[in-house]
């Protein structure tokens, strides 16, 4: 099966809710068909033009079709850090909400404790799906941009940003997701386990 069917179908599956927040694997993929290949001579191939289309207009043409595909690429990064970066922050205050309400809580409210505990497993299933949201989006930016290199014989470069920048983008580092769960599930330990100085 196609990557591009499969990101869809997983997308379908998994994060409905978020399905205009991915890269748009398929509006890429699209506009780099527009784009001429070029033979293993490193040579355009030029299949799609009449004959009567000067070499120069053809190279001209080819190359605002290479910019306009960075440019879309430079946008659906954009578009995923921003999702990415708004969740983060989103997490950070839950979090802190989420402690606040598991360290005032009494032994005896059983009710309330359950349901700080399942806020609490939902809200680690949320940040699951983020960072699978994270993989799925660089294993789509990988692809494109392998048939860019592929289809150009030219390395991608990122216009908006310096390379080394370009591999440190938001959603590429997810460290503090990792940190942000790890904390989650420290807080669950003592809400799961009985109290050592509790009654039997």
């Amino acid at each position: 099966m196609k990557y591009g069917k499969r990101l869809r179908e997983e997308i379908e599956r998994t994060f409905p809710e978020w399905k205009g927040q991915f890269i748009s694997y398929k509006k890429l993929k699209k506009q780099l068909k527009l784009i001429n290949p070029r033979s293993k001579a490193n040579n355009i191939i030029y299949r799609r033009w009449p004959r009567f289309a000067t070499r120069r207009f053809l190279q001209v043409n080819n190359m605002r079709l290479i910019i306009g595909f960075t440019r879309l690429l430079d946008n659906e990064l954009k578009k995923v850090n921003t999702f990415y970066v708004d969740k983060e922050e989103d997490y950070i205050i839950r979090l802190k909400e989420l402690q606040i309400r598991a360290a005032n809580l009494e032994d005896d409210e059983e009710e309330i404790k359950l349901k700080v505990q399942k806020d609490i497993l939902n809200f680690h299933g949320e940040m699951v799906l983020l960072l699978n949201y994270s993989v799925l989006n660089f294993t789509g930016l990988i692809k494109i941009v392998k048939k860019h290199n592929k289809r150009t014989g030219k390395k991608f470069e990122f216009t908006s940003m310096p390379k080394a920048k370009a591999m440190q983008q938001p959603f590429f580092s997810t460290d503090l997701l990792y940190k942000l769960m790890k904390e989650c599930e420290a807080m669950l330990g003592p809400l799961f386990l009985p109290r050592e100085d509790a009654p039997l």
